[in-house]
C-alpha cells in the first residue's frame, strides 16, 4: 500500500489543516512546550506558554490530539489528574517546529 499523495496547495488536502494548526502560535508554542518538558499536566503547559488562556490551550490540545500529534493519558489517582505527550508523529513535527523557532532566532536580531 502506498502513501496517499498530499499537495498541501490544494484546497482540499487535508494536510493543510494540519499545517494550519502546526503554524498557528499557540499549535507552535504548545508542540514545542512538549518536546522541551516531555508528558506535561496541562497547568504546567499554561505556565509554560505565557499569555495563552485556559481555553485556547484547551482547544489547541484537542485539536493536536484529534490530528495524532499529542497523546493525552488519563491517571486514575487518588487525585486524577492527564498527561500530555507527544506522539511519535508529534516529536517528528515538533522537531521541525523547534528547527523553525531556532531559525528565528538567529535571524532576530537582523530585523530591527
Amino acid at each position: 500500500m502506498s502513501a496517499p499523495d498530499y499537495d498541501v496547495f490544494a484546497t482540499q488536502c487535508p494536510s493543510r489543516e494540519t499545517l494550519e494548526l502546526v503554524t498557528s502560535r499557540w499549535g507552535t508554542l504548545t508542540l514545542a512546550a512538549l518536546a522541551d518538558a516531555g508528558p506535561a499536566r496541562f497547568g504546567e503547559l499554561r505556565r509554560r506558554i505565557d499569555g495563552i488562556s485556559d481555553k485556547m490551550l484547551s482547544q489547541t490540545l484537542k485539536q493536536l490530539t484529534a490530528g495524532g500529534l499529542v497523546a493525552r493519558a488519563e491517571h486514575d489517582t487518588l487525585a486524577q489528574h492527564v498527561d500530555y505527550a507527544l506522539t511519535d508523529a508529534g516529536q517528528t513535527v515538533a522537531a521541525s517546529v523547534i528547527a523553525l523557532v531556532q531559525s528565528v532566532y538567529a535571524v532576530q536580531p537582523a530585523l530591527h
